[in-house]
């Protein structure tokens, strides 16, 4: 199984800068894609009691596990991040491809795919980029642009949470000075004025509690009973849409809206908490709160369970968990009847199949935070959130306000004139906005959601592809990326030993025919496979595109895997690659003056022997009949050339830069 390898935080900063400089970007978000509120608008909201600039944030998923995730997530916007949910079982077997968005969401995934340690680093590494983007000069923010909130995300039962290693998590997210400390001194010797920032230490000290579907109702009012009382902690509690009931819940699934391929089990009604049950504990939760000092919230919703009949997955997977639109309907339903019991008293968190077109619809309903995930997948990825800030935007001048709880109550104010309070605004507009979302002729019907992306039927190769730059910004982690290397075509030629001779045969051309190319990298991949739903050439990029690693023990350690590391030093490049399970190396020195039409003087390692290659031809003795097939040998040059080029910053060239 792939797995993701958390990268070197000094090579992160230097990433951020050395791409700014070069392209005017970071993490490959363009500066246009970085969020900024827009003049005479406030969109924040208080969260927990703190100030944060947006209500909009990554859910808890592929979105905030790794540190790129958590700053890419921020400069698009994102001002209340949900970490990736931490559990005790940190050693999980998560079946490949796990994500498949063509058009409503589906995934396989659970938790956090890092050791509990690695989790927490990540979390504190994050912050710290956080930290740096706001107080590097890179961009002019505005304060008011700034003000970001944490929240931690735990499952799945009161056992584990209770555990010490999950006890230890919970305690150095909430002081990580040390963790702090480390990275501090990690910062590269050139950016060193960066050491003196106040960053901070206090990763967080909110929790949305996430648990199994079918999690008994006792199990979690003790867990939330426990995070309050016991630990102090600003809590959510995560509830299903099962709650609606089997009957609801299909009738407006499979007669209104007509997903009859969505089928929920009946286990999953039988096994879940009933919608009696949950507002009791959100009764006793809410008071238990008041009392410890801290506050208390409800989430709307967990993914919906069905039975998986996507031929993307495992076979063995029985249920998938699906989300999108109709997740949307779903959910909203829920906040509706919890907001007629329950009015403002208790926050509401939402992450249901939030995309373009419903934002500012879910702002109006006062969710607190508005979380995203299957959209983010989609094309654009995080940058994505600017369609959401623009549709804010728009609406929020058309009805003559500046903030989110004028806005909500102009909003109710449309439909009933006589609405006064914050707490009738919001009830007003859950009512209203649950009848539209669950409209048989409405945007949210199966006929309106069909559309998938588009497969022309061309075949990936290792070079050249049509180039599209889809499947950068899809993968959450970051770990499909660009280089550029110069069209043409350079003859092949088959090394024969023939007579104790090396004999020439020229044997076809490796052909460029685009500059722009695409590769991958490999610590960042854990073959989800959404790049693949979003490509339109078959193979998918995480399979057949170049795959590069961290360094020399990571690629000698993945031998599942074909692929690459390069690494430099001020006298020569060396490339280390993996074909077919077979194993080569190329060195070739750094005075040499590269072309596209020539392999250059270099030592290369063939299949266990040592050769080098001058202008006269291969040296080295082999086997009478030996074939060295310079096809190998071309490819590796081309990309050893290509990825090393100053024009785009990557990974893969930070990793194995020396010099």
């Amino acid at each position: 199984m792939a797995e993701l390898i958390p990268y070197s935080f000094g090579k992160l900063v230097t990433r951020i800068f050395r791409e700014w400089e070069i392209q005017k970007s970071i993490f490959d978000i363009k500066q246009k894609s970085f969020f900024h509120t827009p003049e005479n608008l406030d969109f924040s909201i208080q969260f927990h009691n703190k100030r944060a600039a947006t209500p909009f944030g990554p859910a808890s998923g592929p979105h905030a596990q790794m540190a790129q995730n958590i700053a890419m997530s921020w400069l698009c916007g994102a001002r209340i991040i949900e970490l990736k949910t931490v559990q005790i079982l940190d050693e999980l077997d998560i079946p490949r491809p796990c994500i498949d968005v063509p058009n409503v969401g589906y995934n396989v995934e659970w938790s956090q795919e890092l050791k509990i340690e690695e989790s927490l680093h990540e979390y504190v590494k994050g912050s710290m980029l956080i930290d740096i983007l706001k107080h590097s000069g890179i961009v002019s923010w505005q304060e008011r642009d700034l003000d970001t909130v944490l929240d931690i995300s735990l499952g799945y039962d009161l056992k584990g949470i209770q555990s010490d290693k999950i006890q230890h998590y919970v305690s150095k997210m909430r002081d990580a000075s040390d963790i702090v400390d480390l990275y501090r001194q990690q910062i590269p010797q050139e950016y060193a004025h960066l050491r003196d920032i106040p960053f901070t230490t206090k990763i967080a000290d909110s929790v949305t509690l996430s648990t199994f579907h079918g999690c008994p109702p006792d199990e979690v009012e003790k867990i939330a009973s426990f995070l309050i009382r016991e630990m102090g902690l600003n809590t959510i509690v995560k509830f299903n849409p099962t709650l609606l009931g089997k009957a609801k819940l299909r009738e407006i699934l499979h007669e209104r809206l007509e997903y009859t391929d969505l089928v929920v089990p009946d286990k999953a009604f039988d096994d879940d908490m009933q919608w009696d049950q949950a507002l009791g504990i959100c009764e006793r939760m809410k008071k238990l709160a008041t009392d410890c000092g801290v506050s208390y919230g409800a989430k709307f919703t967990n993914t919906l369970i069905v039975e998986n009949y996507r031929k993307v997955f495992a076979e063995k997977e029985e249920v998938m968990y699906a989300s999108g639109a109709p997740l949307h309907v779903l959910a909203i339903q829920i906040v509706s009847k919890f907001r007629e019991h329950f009015g403002n008293e208790i926050p509401i968190s939402f992450s249901a199949g939030i995309a373009p077109n419903n934002f500012h619809h879910a702002a109006s309903l006062g969710f607190k935070p508005i979380t995203v995930c299957t959209d983010l997948l989609r094309k654009g990825g995080y940058a994505r959130s600017a369609k959401y800030f623009q549709a804010l935007a728009k609406d929020m001048k058309k009805h003559n306000c500046n903030d989110i709880p004028s806005y909500i109550t102009a909003r109710a104010q449309e439909n009933d004139s006589e609405v006064s309070s914050l707490s009738q605004a919001l009830k007003v507009n859950s009512l209203n906005y649950a009848a539209a979302v669950a409209d048989p002729e409405g945007e949210y019907h199966q006929s309106k959601h069909t559309k998938t992306p588009p497969k022309p039927g061309t075949k990936m190769k290792i070079f050249d592809c049509l180039t599209c730059d889809i499947c950068i910004p899809v993968c959450p982690n970051h770990a499909n990326f660009s280089y550029f290397l110069e069209k043409g075509s350079v003859p092949v030629t088959k090394f024969v030993r023939k007579n104790s001779m090396w004999e020439k045969q020229e044997s076809g051309e490796v052909s460029v025919n685009k500059r722009h190319q695409i590769a991958n990298f490999a610590d960042f991949c854990n073959e989800c496979g959404n790049c693949d739903t979003f490509c339109p050439d078959l193979g998918g990029p995480y399979i057949l595109k170049p795959r590069f690693f961290s360094s020399l023990e990571q690629w000698q350690e993945d031998k599942q895997f074909d692929g690459f590391f390069l690494k430099k030093t001020s006298d020569e490049e060396t490339l280390w690659a993996r074909f077919d399970g077979n194993e080569y190396t190329l060195k070739v020195a750094n005075d040499h003056q590269d072309s596209t039409a020539d392999l250059p003087p270099c030592e290369f390692n063939y299949r266990g022997k040592t050769f080098r290659m001058t202008s006269e031809g291969i040296q080295g003795d082999a086997a009478e009949g030996t074939e060295i097939d310079g096809t190998y040998l071309i490819w590796m040059n081309l990309l050893r050339r290509g990825v090393n080029r100053s024009e785009q910053v990557n990974y893969a060239m930070l990793s194995g830069d020396c010099c």
